[in-house]
C-alpha cells in the first residue's frame, strides 16, 4: 500500500515494494524536487500564491496515487511480521493467557508475562516466593470479553500441523514504543497498564521512556460507575488513556480515562502523529479516494493513506461511497515494514473503550448444509451467505482437506457447500466457518460441546502417576483418573493401555471454563443403558441408575454420579447384614446400582437405596423398560411450563416440563396479538422458562404449542370441540388461522378440527383478496354454519356480526386491556435479560412522558428527527402538523410529549403541541363521554388527546379479534375528531387513558345485513313442523355441563337444558350427568331456538320451522303439571328478565368461569343467563383466590338477584345472598388505594366504593396502620353508612366477624358521649401547630393537646416538636375536660398522666418551662433603662419584646420569691400560659371557637388593668452599685465554672476548646455534633463531623472510623439519599471498605429502612462474598425481621463461596443465631447435621450445649451430655466434659442425677486404666 508521506519522502528515501526493489515512478523526481524547494525555506511565511501551489499539487498528487489489487488483500498470519502493531478484541481469558480476535479472521494468544513491566514483576515474586503476592489479581478480574486492545506481533510460530500460532504482546513499552516525551499532546489516546496505587490517584505505564503518567482518583470514578466495577484500580488493568495535561515537556502527564470522553477521541493533525508512531485504535477523520469492489482507499492526517477491506466496510457497500466524502475510521493495524496501514468503517470500533458483543455460543458447531459462496478472496479464503442471511467467512486453508485437493474454480459466487460453524470473530463480526470432510464430521469441536454422560473415543497420549491422558478432538484433552482405568483398581495400568491406543469412554465432566475434561473407562458405566443422572434436578424419586462409590463409612455410603452429583446411601438401605461393616463390603471406586429415594435440589441433598424394588431388579440390561417409560405423550389441552432451547425464523424449539419432551411453539401462538407475537419472540433468549403453555396437539410425535390467551381460556372453558360429532350449527369456537387461500380461510381449533370459512363469509364487507383480511396464526372467533357428515368436513362464518358477543362493549376493551396487560410484561423483560442502553431506553419512556430534545435533522416532508439523553440510541421522530405551528431548525432545543413508541424498531413519536405538553386537571369518571382528536395510528390502538383537557388516550382500532380490515374511507386518520367513552381515569403504568368509540360511531364501522339476505342462505338447518307442546322421542347425541344434544328424526338435533331435566335440583348437583349418550328419551317441545341469532321464536313466526327445537324432560313437563313456554309471543330481553327481582332467589348452573375477568357465568333457564361479578362469589376469601377450583361446569347453584348487568341482556347474581349495601352489610372488596395517613379506597361490589379510615382497620390500632395493605389486597368489611356513593365501611374484626368474641384494645368512639374524663385512650395525630396538637380519637371526634399538656420543658423551636411528633403517630392521652355543648376535647400526654415515657426526651437538655422564666425576668431587668420603683408583693410585668409576645411572666424581688416559693409547695406548678390561644381548623365541624373567644376577652381585661398599674421611675445610685455588685458575682460564679474539671460543655465555644485539647477523641466530637443537633443545626452538625474527619489523625483508624459512621447517621436522619451514597462513597476510599458497609448496613437497620438495609446486604455478599462476618450480620438481620425462610436460604449460599476451612465456623454461628431469633428446632438441626460430620470437635460441642441449656429442656441437654461423654476424645477434653456436667447438674438437677454423672466419670477413668494396663 502506499501512502501520501511515501510519495513525498521527508527523507528523500525511495519507495520500496514488497519484494525489496524500488519501483519505478515518473514523476518522483518532480515530486522530490518540490519537496526539496519546500526544505530550502522552511520559515518563510507564505503568501496567497504559495498557499494556493499546494492545493494544485494535492490534486496533482491524488491523480498519482493509485491502488491495486493486492493493496486490498486481507490479513493473513503469512502477512504479519514482528512489531507489526494491530487492534484486537479479547474473545477468551484464561489462567495464563488471553485469546485475542484478529482482523481479517485471525487469532492469537497474549502470554501473562506480555501485560506490562508492575505486573510481570508481581508474578517473579509469587513464584520466587511461593506465596501470594497482595495486589496480584487474576487475569479474569482485570480483562472481560469484548475488550479492543492494542497489541504488538511478537512472533508467528509455525506448529506441527501447519497452523501458524500469532503470539501477541499488550505491554505498552512494545505497541507505544515509537513514541518519545517529545511526541507527547494533549488529547492523544494511549493505551497504558496501572502500574501502581497512591493516595490521590494510580500511576499508570504508557511505555513511554523518561515519562510519569497519572491518574487521579476523581478522575476515575466515572470510569467505575460506567463500567460497574469495584471502587479501585487493579495493578495490571488495561486503559484506554486520554491525555488531559502534558507537563515539564513531557515527563509528567495527567491523564484520563472518563469513557464518554475516550469514546469521543479524534486523531487530529495538531497531535503531529508520524507514520513510525500511528497506533492501532486511533479514531480519525478520513477523505475517500478510490472506491473498489475490493474496498476503498482513504488519506487521513493529511499525510497518510490507507485501505479499508471489504469486511470492514461497515453496513454499508462499496457502491454507497464516492470519492470525495469524509468519513470516520478507525485504524486497524500498522505495519512498519511495509507502511501498510489498514482502516475500519465499522460503527461499533469507532468509538474506542466499548465492549464488542459476543455470539450466542450455541451457534457455534452447526453444521450448515447450504451455504451460498458471495465472493472469493485470492490467497485469503472465501466469504459465505448462510441460510439466515448471515455472512461468515472461511479461511484458505479451511475450504478443502489438503492443499493439493483445493479447487479454486468450485469457489465461483452463487455455488453452496456444506460447512461447519467453527468460531466468530468479534472484531469483523463474521462468523467462520471450514469445509474440511473431518470437522464437519466431528462430533464436538469444543469443550462446550461435550456433557456428561456422553460416550466420546479418544488416543491415548501419556500414562501418569494420576491417571491417563486422552486425545478426544483437535484440541480437546481429557483426563481419566487411575480409579476409573477399570471396574477394578489397577496397580500398573501400563500393562493393559500403551500410548496410541484408542479408547471407548464416557464422560464424568466438563468443565468448558477451565477446559478440563474428566473421563472414565469403567465398562459398567460405559455400556450403562440405564438413564444418566447428571442434576440433582434429574434425580426423580423411584429413578434406577448406576454411580460409583467414593467413600463407605460406619453411617453408610457416598456415591457419585456425572457431573459431581453425589448422594448418600444410610446404612438401613445398604442391604447388608446387621453385623456387617460397611468398609468391608465396598470399596472406593466400585460401580453400584442404587434408587433415588429422595432428592432436595436446593440444598443439594440426595438420598439413594441398595435396596431396588422388584420391577427394577427385574428390568433388562438393554434398558427397553425404562426407554418405554421415558415416552411421555401429551394430551391436547394439557398446560405445562417450556423452556426455551433454540430460536428459529418462525418459532421457538422448546422442551417441556420436566419430561424434557421436545416441542415447537410458533410466532404466531405466543399472543394474540399479531404485532406482540413479534416483539415476544425478539426479546424472549435461551434457556428463558415460559409458563401457562397449552399443548394444541402431537402428531407423530411433533407437539405444537401455544400460549394465545384465548386459546387456553377456550380449552379451560371448555368451549372446544374435541371430535366431529360434537359440532353444531351455530357453535361459536375459538381457534386460528392455519392457511388463507384465494377461495377462503382454513381456520384450526385445539384437538385439530380444522374448517373453512368460504371468502363470502370471512367478513361483512366485500373481500377483493383474501391475504388482505387476516395473517396466518391470527386468533380468530368462528361460528360454525353448516356440517358435512359424510366427508367430515364444516363451514365457518368470520363475520363479526355473526361471532361478536352481545357484550361487545367489554370485548373491545377487553383486547386493548389485554394488549396493554402483555405490552408490559414484555417491558420488564427487556429491563431485566438485556443491559443494552437502547432496551433500557425503551422500558423507561411511557406515552405522555415529556422529552427535552434537540432538533437533529428537518426532512423534506417537514417531519423532524430529535436526539437527546433521554432518548439515546433511539430514532426520536415527529410530524410536521405535531411540531405545532412552530419553526424548527437544526440544533434548535425543544420541549416535546411521547405519542408512541415502536419497541420493534426502536423508535418513539412525539409532538410539540403545546395543549399536549401542558394538560389541564381535570376530575374524570368512568364511562363518560368526551370529544377527541385523533393524534397517531398504531397497529393496534390510535392515540388520540381529549379536547377538554389535552389528556391522551388510547382507542382499540378493532372491536372483535376478526374486526381486522378497514377501507380507506373506514381507517382512522391523523386529526380525525371522534366521540369517545372513557373507561378508565388513571394512566398508570401505560401511560394513557383507555378508552372505546362511542357506540354510534361503532354502529357506522360495520356493514348490516340486507333484508334480502334469507335464514336459508346463512345456515343449512333441517326443517320441521313441530309445535310446541308436542311429545317426541330421541337419541341422547352428546352431554355438556350445561345441556343435552338429542337426536330425534331426520338428522332433527334437540337440545334439552340443565333446568329441564329435573323439577327440583339439588344444590351442589350436576343434573346433565345423570343422562348418558345413547341413552333414549321423551321429550315435550317448549321452544325454538334460531341458528343465526340464539333467539327464541314463538310458535307464529315464519322461522319456527327452521330452529332448533328447545326440549324439557321434567317430569311435571311430561305429565302435563307445568307449561313451560319459552318466549311464546316475543323475544324482547327486557320482558325476558322481567319477571326476575332484587332479592329474588334462582337456581342456575355454571357455564363457565373466565380466568381472565374473573367473572362466573351461569345459565338460569335457556333463554336467560346471568353473570356473577368476582366479589359476589363467595363470602370466604379463599374461594376468591382459587375460584377455578370450587365452581366445576353444570354445577347447580343458589344464587340471588342483584339486577340486570350494564348491557342489560343477562342477570347479575349474587351467591354471598348480599344483593344490594345496606347499613351493615359484610361484604368483600378490593383495596384501590392505600392513602398515607387516612386510611383505604375500597372497590365493593355494585360499582361502589368505600372509604375505610385508620380508626377502622383493626380494633387494635398500631404505629403503621397501613404497613400490611396493598393495592389489590382482598379485604372483608363492613358497611358503615350509605348515604353517598363513596361508603364508609370498617375492617375491625369485631365488624366482619362480631361472633369471634376477639378482644376489643380500642374501641369505637362514636361521639363524646363514649368519651369520660381520666380515661386513657389511643388515637392518631392528625396535625402539629406551633401551640399544641390535633388528636384523631375516631372518625368524628377530634381532640386537642395543648403546648403545656404535651410536654414539661420549654420547647423554643417548633422544629424541636415536629422531629418527635408527626402525622399519623400513635398517641395514649389522658382525657382532662369534655364540653359536650362545644364538642371540645382537652387532653394530655404529660408522664405523669399517661404514665409512659415523654414524648420530647429530656435528654435533649431543654429547660424546664418554669426556669425560663426566670431567665426572661433576668433578661429583663439588665434590658431595662428606666428604674422601677420597688414594692413589696407581686408584680405583674408584661414583656416587650417580639419573641416573648404573648408569654405572662411573674416578677419579684429576690426575698419575696423565697416566701412565695414556701406558700406554694404542694400546689401544682403554674404552667405557661398562651394568650394566643389554641385555634382549630375549620374543617372539625364538631368543634367551635366559643371558648376561644371567652379567652381572649378575659386576656384583654387583665391587661388593661396591668397597664394601670405599672410605673417606671429612675435607679437611685444605690440601686446602681447593687446591680454592679451583682454583676461582679455573676461573672465570678461563672469563671469558677469554667475552671470546673467537672462541668459539662454548654456552648460551641466549650467543645472548640475541649476538641483542640483532645483533637483526636471521637466521643468530643460526637457530642460536639449531638449538641447543634439538639438545637436542630443541622448544617453545623454536618460542618463538625467535617471538621472531625481532617482534624482526627489518620493513624487512630477507630477514632476515624466513628466520625465517619456519625456522618452517615447524620445524613440518614436529617440528609437525602443523594447526600448519604456520596458521604458513603467517600468513606470506602478512606477507609476499609468492608467496616463502612457493615456500619450503612446497621444503621439502615437501626432506622428501620430495611429495604435499603437489604438492597447494601446484597451488594456486599457480591463484594465480599469470601468473608464470614457478612454471611453472619446477613442472617441475624433476617432473622430479626422474621424473615426466616430467607435465612435458611443463606447457608447453602455461604458454603458455595466461603473457604472450606470456614465453613464449620459459619455453620456454627449461623446455628448459635437460629437459636437467639429464628427457629431453634432448625439450629438444633443444624448443630446435629455438622457434628454427625466432625463428631470430634469439641468446641461445635461446647457450643452445642450451651445453646442447648438456654434454649432446650432438661430431658434434651441431659441426651446431648450423654452422647458427648461416650465420645472417643482425649482424656483432658473428656475431663472438661464431665466438669461441664456435673456443674449442669447440681444447679438443675438432684442428687440422683449429680451421683450418676460421678459414677460415669469413673467408669471412664477405670476404662482408660484398664486399658493402660492391657
Amino acid at each position: 500500500m502506499s501512502s501520501i508521506e511515501e510519495n513525498f519522502p521527508r527523507g528523500g528515501t525511495q519507495k520500496t515494494t514488497q519484494d525489496g526493489k524500488a519501483a519505478k515512478q515518473p514523476k518522483m523526481d518532480q515530486d522530490n524536487l518540490f519537496k526539496t524547494h519546500e526544505e530550502q525555506t522552511p520559515k518563510r511565511k507564505k503568501t496567497q500564491q504559495d498557499q494556493a501551489k499546494p492545493k494544485k499539487l494535492k490534486t496533482e498528487k491524488k491523480a498519482v496515487l493509485k491502488t491495486n489489487a493486492k493493496d486490498f488483500e486481507l490479513l493473513t498470519s503469512e502477512s504479519l511480521t514482528n512489531g507489526m502493531l494491530v487492534l484486537g478484541c479479547l474473545k477468551e481469558c484464561n489462567e495464563y493467557e488471553l485469546t485475542i480476535s484478529l482482523p481479517n479472521g485471525l487469532s492469537g494468544n497474549v502470554q501473562v508475562t506480555r501485560i506490562c513491566e508492575a505486573y510481570s514483576k508481581m508474578l517473579s515474586e509469587q513464584v520466587a516466593t511461593d506465596k501470594p503476592v497482595e495486589g496480584l489479581s487474576p487475569l479474569s478480574e482485570l480483562f472481560s470479553p469484548g475488550m479492543l486492545l492494542r497489541c504488538a506481533v511478537i512472533d508467528v510460530e509455525k506448529g506441527a500441523e501447519g497452523h501458524r500460532g500469532i503470539q501477541l504482546s499488550i505491554n505498552p513499552k512494545d505497541v507505544n514504543k515509537a513514541l518519545n516525551i517529545a511526541a507527547l499532546r494533549t488529547g492523544m489516546l494511549l493505551s497504558g497498564c496501572v502500574s501502581s496505587v497512591e493516595d490521590h490517584g494510580y500511576l499508570i505505564d504508557i511505555g513511554v521512556h523518561a515519562a510519569k503518567a497519572f491518574l487521579p482518583r476523581d478522575k476515575a470514578q466515572s470510569y467505575f460507575q460506567s463500567k460497574e466495577k469495584g471502587a479501585e484500580l487493579k495493578i495490571g488493568q488495561y486503559l484506554n488513556c486520554l491525555i488531559d495535561e502534558v507537563k515539564n515537556s513531557g515527563r509528567i502527564i495527567r491523564i484520563s480515562i472518563n469513557q464518554s470522553e475516550v469514546a469521543a477521541a479524534i486523531a487530529t493533525e495538531m497531535q503531529n502523529w508520524t507514520l513510525c508512531s500511528l497506533l492501532p485504535g486511533l479514531v480519525v477523520k478520513a477523505q475517500i479516494q478510490e472506491v473498489t469492489p475490493l474496498g476503498i482507499s482513504l488519506s487521513f492526517l493529511s499525510s497518510f493513506t490507507g485501505v479499508v477491506d471489504s469486511m470492514h466496510l461497515g453496513p454499508k457497500k462499496p457502491r454507497n461511497y464516492s470519492p470525495g466524502h469524509m468519513v470516520k475510521a478507525c485504524i486497524l493495524s500498522v505495519n512498519p515494514t511495509s507502511k501498510a496501514v489498514r482502516l475500519s468503517l465499522r460503527p461499533v470500533i469507532l468509538q474506542p473503550g466499548t465492549q464488542l458483543g459476543h455470539l450466542s455460543s450455541d451457534r457455534i458447531g452447526t453444521v450448515v448444509a447450504h451455504s451460498r459462496v458471495k465472493s472469493f478472496l485470492k490467497n485469503a479464503g472465501a466469504v459465505f451467505t448462510l441460510d439466515d442471511g448471515t455472512l461468515a467467512f472461511a479461511h484458505l486453508k479451511h475450504l478443502s482437506d489438503t492443499p493439493k485437493s483445493f479447487k479454486p474454480e468450485s469457489f465461483k459466487p452463487g455455488s453452496t457447500h456444506k460447512c461447519r460453524i467453527i468460531d466468530y470473530s468479534p472484531i469483523d463480526d463474521l462468523l467462520l466457518l471450514s469445509l474440511k470432510q473431518r470437522i464437519i464430521d466431528a462430533p464436538f469441536l469444543r469443550y462446550h460441546d461435550i456433557h456428561p454422560g456422553q460416550i466420546v473415543e479418544g488416543t491415548i497420549f501419556a500414562l501418569k502417576d494420576f491417571g491417563m491422558q486422552v486425545k478426544v478432538g483437535g484440541h480437546i484433552k481429557g483426563v481419566v483418573p487411575r480409579l476409573h482405568l477399570a471396574d477394578v483398581v489397577l496397580k500398573q495400568p501400563e500393562k493393559k493401555y500403551s500410548v496410541g491406543n484408542t479408547v471407548k469412554s464416557r464422560v464424568l465432566s466438563c468443565n468448558p471454563d477451565t477446559k478440563v475434561l474428566i473421563l472414565t473407562l469403567k465398562k459398567i458405566l460405559v455400556t450403562s443403558k440405564l438413564p444418566i443422572l447428571a442434576s440433582y434436578e434429574d434425580a426423580k424419586p423411584g429413578l434406577v441408575t448406576h454411580g460409583f462409590v467414593v467413600c463407605a463409612r460406619e453411617f453408610g455410603c457416598i456415591v457419585k454420579f456425572y457431573n459431581d452429583v453425589k448422594g448418600l446411601v444410610p446404612k438401613n438401605e445398604l442391604g447388608l447384614a446387621p453385623i456387617t461393616i460397611p468398609q468391608e463390603a465396598f470399596y472406593e471406586g466400585q460401580v453400584v446400582k442404587v434408587i433415588v429415594l429422595k432428592c432436595e435440589p436446593e440444598q443439594e441433598r440426595l438420598l439413594l437405596s441398595f435396596k431396588l424394588t422388584d420391577n427394577a431388579l427385574a428390568e433388562d440390561s438393554t434398558g427397553e423398560e425404562v426407554s418405554k417409560k421415558g415416552e411421555v405423550t401429551y394430551e391436547t389441552g394439557q398446560v405445562a411450563d417450556v423452556k426455551i432451547l433454540k430460536k428459529k425464523e418462525n418459532g421457538l424449539e422448546v422442551k417441556i416440563l420436566p419430561d424434557e419432551v421436545s416441542a415447537y411453539l410458533p410466532t404466531m401462538h405466543l399472543s394474540d396479538h399479531v404485532t406482540n407475537c413479534r416483539l415476544w419472540w425478539h426479546w424472549l433468549k435461551g434457556n428463558e422458562i415460559l409458563h401457562n403453555v397449552v399443548c394444541l396437539h402431537d402428531k407423530e410425535g411433533h407437539i405444537t404449542l401455544s400460549r394465545k390467551p384465548a386459546i387456553i381460556s377456550a380449552i379451560e372453558g371448555g368451549n372446544v370441540v374435541k371430535n366431529f360429532s360434537d359440532i353444531q350449527p351455530g357453535l361459536l369456537l375459538t381457534g386460528y388461522v392455519r392457511n388463507i387461500m384465494p377461495y377462503g380461510v382454513f381456520v384450526e381449533f385445539p384437538y385439530g378440527l380444522t374448517g373453512l370459512a368460504p371468502k363470502s363469509a370471512m367478513s361483512d364487507k366485500f373481500v377483493t383478496n383474501t391475504k388482505d383480511h387476516f395473517v396466518i396464526g391470527q386468533t380468530v372467533i368462528a361460528k360454525v354454519t353448516s356440517i358435512d357428515e359424510e366427508k367430515k368436513r364444516f363451514l365457518l362464518s368470520l363475520k363479526v356480526s355473526d361471532c361478536s358477543s352481545e357484550d361487545s362493549v367489554s370485548e373491545s376493551f377487553s383486547l386493548l386491556f389485554q394488549y396493554f396487560k402483555e405490552l408490559q410484561e414484555i417491558k420488564s423483560i427487556m429491563s431485566k435479560r438485556d443491559s443494552s442502553s437502547v432496551a433500557q431506553k425503551v422500558c423507561e419512556l411511557n406515552p405522555g412522558q415529556r422529552l427535552q430534545l434537540v432538533v437533529q435533522e428537518v426532512k423534506a416532508d417537514g417531519s423532524v428527527l430529535f436526539s437527546g439523553t433521554g432518548a439515546s440510541g433511539l430514532t426520536v421522530e415527529s410530524t410536521h402538523r405535531h411540531l405545532g405551528g412552530k419553526k424548527v431548525v437544526m440544533g434548535d432545543q425543544a420541549t416535546a410529549v411521547i405519542l408512541h413508541i415502536d419497541s420493534l424498531k426502536s423508535k418513539v413519536y412525539v409532538s410539540l403541541q403545546e395543549e399536549l405538553l401542558s394538560p389541564k386537571q381535570k376530575t374524570l369518571t368512568a364511562d363518560s363521554q368526551h370529544p377527541a382528536v385523533v393524534q397517531h395510528v398504531a397497529s393496534e390502538y390510535a392515540v388520540a388527546s381529549l379536547v377538554e383537557t389535552g389528556q391522551l388516550i388510547a382507542i382499540p382500532l378493532a372491536s372483535h379479534f376478526n374486526d381486522t380490515f378497514r377501507f380507506d374511507s373506514e381507517k382512522m386518520k391523523v386529526g380525525q375528531s371522534v366521540i369517545v367513552v372513557l373507561k378508565t381515569t388513571e394512566a398508570g403504568d401505560r401511560g394513557l387513558l383507555l378508552a372505546l368509540l362511542s357506540s354510534k360511531k361503532r354502529r357506522n364501522m360495520t356493514r348490516r345485513r340486507q333484508e334480502s339476505e334469507t335464514l336459508e342462505e346463512t345456515s343449512a338447518v333441517v326443517k320441521h313442523s313441530l309445535s310446541l307442546g308436542d311429545m317426541v322421542t330421541g337419541t341422547v347425541k352428546s352431554v355438556r355441563p350445561t345441556f343435552v344434544l338429542v337426536t330425534l328424526y331426520d338428522k332433527l338435533i334437540g337440545n334439552i337444558h340443565a333446568s329441564q331435566i329435573l323439577d327440583d335440583v339439588p344444590i351442589g348437583s350436576f343434573p346433565t350427568s345423570k343422562l348418558k349418550v345413547g341413552q333414549k328419551v321423551t321429550a315435550r317441545v317448549i321452544g325454538g331456538r334460531d341458528v343465526k341469532t340464539h333467539r327464541y321464536l314463538p310458535i307464529s313466526h315464519p322461522y319456527f320451522t327452521q330452529t332448533i327445537p328447545e326440549l324439557s324432560i321434567r317430569p311435571r313437563e311430561l305429565k302435563g303439571e307445568s307449561n313451560t313456554a319459552l318466549c311464546p309471543e316475543e323475544c324482547n330481553t327486557e320482558e325476558v328478565l322481567k319477571p326476575f327481582k332484587p332479592g329474588q332467589m334462582v337456581t342456575c348452573f355454571v357455564k363457565k368461569y373466565d380466568t381472565i375477568k374473573k367473572w362466573l357465568e351461569v345459565e338460569i333457564t335457556a333463554n336467560v343467563r346471568g353473570r356473577v361479578q368476582p366479589l359476589l362469589l363467595s363470602p370466604n376469601t379463599k374461594v376468591l383466590k382459587h375460584a377455578e377450583k370450587y365452581f366445576k361446569k353444570g354445577q347447580t347453584l343458589a344464587a340471588t338477584v342483584v339486577g340486570s348487568d350494564i348491557t342489560e341482556t343477562k342477570l347479575s347474581l349474587s351467591l354471598t345472598g348480599v344483593h344490594s349495601l345496606e347499613k351493615g352489610t359484610i361484604v368483600l372488596g378490593y383495596v384501590k388505594k392505600v392513602i398515607p395517613h387516612v386510611g383505604l379506597t375500597i372497590t365493593l361490589p355494585f360499582g361502589k366504593t368505600g372509604k375505610a379510615s385508620l380508626f377502622h382497620l383493626s380494633d387494635s390500632f398500631v404505629e403503621q396502620p397501613l404497613e400490611g395493605f396493598s393495592t389489590g389486597q382482598l379485604v372483608k368489611c363492613c358497611v358503615l353508612s350509605n348515604d353517598d356513593n363513596i361508603m364508609e365501611v370498617s375492617l375491625r374484626q369485631s365488624r366482619v366477624n362480631p361472633k369471634s368474641h376477639g378482644k376489643v384494645e380500642d374501641t369505637e368512639i362514636m361521639s363524646l358521649d363514649n368519651v369520660q374524663e381520666g380515661q386513657l385512650i389511643r388515637g392518631y395525630v392528625t396535625s402539629v401547630t406551633p401551640s399544641g396538637i390535633f388528636f384523631g380519637l375516631s372518625d368524628s371526634v377530634v381532640g386537642r393537646i395543648p403546648l403545656e399538656y404535651i410536654t414539661h420543658l420549654f420547647v423554643p423551636d417548633q422544629r424541636i416538636c415536629a422531629k418527635f411528633i408527626h402525622i399519623g403517630q400513635l398517641l395514649t392521652a389522658k382525657v382532662l375536660r369534655i364540653n359536650k355543648e362545644e364538642n371540645h376535647v382537652e387532653l394530655s400526654v404529660l408522664p405523669k398522666d399517661t404514665g409512659r415515657p415523654s414524648i420530647i426526651p429530656e435528654s435533649l437538655g431543654l429547660p424546664h418551662s418554669e426556669m425560663d422564666t426566670n431567665v426572661k425576668k433576668l433578661k429583663k431587668r439588665k434590658s431595662s433603662e428606666s428604674e422601677q420603683k420597688v414594692k413589696r408583693g407581686k408584680k405583674r410585668v408584661r414583656c416587650t419584646e417580639e419573641d416573648d409576645s404573648g408569654i405572662e411572666v411573674y416578677c419579684r424581688e429576690e426575698e419575696e420569691e423565697e416566701k412565695y416559693e414556701k406558700s406554694s409547695k404542694g400546689r401544682e406548678v403554674p404552667r405557661l400560659k398562651v394568650s394566643t390561644s389554641f385555634t382549630w381548623e375549620e374543617d372539625l365541624n364538631v368543634l367551635d371557637t366559643t371558648m376561644l373567644r371567652d379567652r381572649e376577652q378575659s386576656s384583654s381585661s387583665e391587661e388593661d388593668e396591668e397597664d394601670t398599674q405599672l410605673t417606671t421611675k429612675k435607679l437611685t445610685r444605690q440601686n446602681k452599685e447593687l446591680e454592679k455588685q451583682r454583676a461582679e458575682k455573676e461573672l465570678s460564679k461563672l469563671e469558677a465554672a469554667l475552671m470546673d474539671p467537672t462541668r459539662q460543655p454548654q456552648s460551641a465555644d466549650d467543645f472548640d476548646r475541649l476538641v483542640l485539647g483532645n483533637p483526636d477523641s471521637s466521643i468530643l466530637w460526637l457530642q460536639y455534633m449531638a449538641f447543634h443537633l439538639q438545637a436542630t443545626e443541622i448544617e453545623k452538625a454536618r460542618a463538625v463531623a467535617e471538621r472531625a474527619l481532617k482534624t482526627i489523625s489518620f493513624r487512630e483508624e477507630q477514632e476515624k472510623v466513628n466520625g465517619w459512621v456519625a456522618l452517615l447517621t447524620l445524613e440518614n436522619m436529617y440528609g437525602t439519599e443523594e447526600a448519604l451514597m456520596k458521604v458513603f462513597e467517600r468513606a470506602i476510599q478512606y477507609n476499609e471498605p468492608l467496616k463502612v458497609f457493615q456500619q450503612l448496613a446497621d444503621i439502615y437497620a437501626d432506622s428501620e429502612k430495611y429495604k435499603q438495609a437489604d438492597d447494601l446486604y446484597n451488594t456486599m455478599l457480591k463484594r465480599f462474598r469470601q468473608d464470614k462476618s457478612v454471611w453472619v450480620k446477613y442472617t441475624t438481620f433476617l432473622l430479626k425481621r422474621g424473615l426466616v425462610e430467607a435465612a435458611h436460604r443463606l447457608l447453602p449460599r455461604a458454603l458455595k463461596c466461603l473457604p472450606d476451612k470456614e465453613h464449620v465456623d459459619v455453620i456454627s454461628k449461623l446455628a448459635q443465631l437460629e437459636f437467639r431469633f429464628g427457629d431453634p428446632e432448625h439450629g438444633k438441626a443444624i448443630f446435629e447435621n455438622t457434628l454427625s460430620t466432625y463428631p470430634k470437635r469439641t468446641d461445635i460441642w461446647s457450643v452445642y450445649i450451651d445453646m442447648m441449656i438456654k434454649h432446650g429442656s432438661q430431658k434434651e441437654v441431659r441426651e446431648v451430655f450423654e452422647r458427648v461423654i461416650h465420645l472417643s476424645l482425649a482424656p483432658k477434653k473428656m475431663k472438661f466434659f464431665f466438669k461441664r456436667y456435673l456443674e449442669y447438674e447440681k444447679k438443675y438437677g438432684t442428687a440422683e442425677t449429680v451421683q450418676a454423672v460421678k459414677a460415669a466419670a469413673l467408669e471412664y477413668v477405670e476404662s482408660k486404666n484398664s486399658l493402660a494396663e492391657s
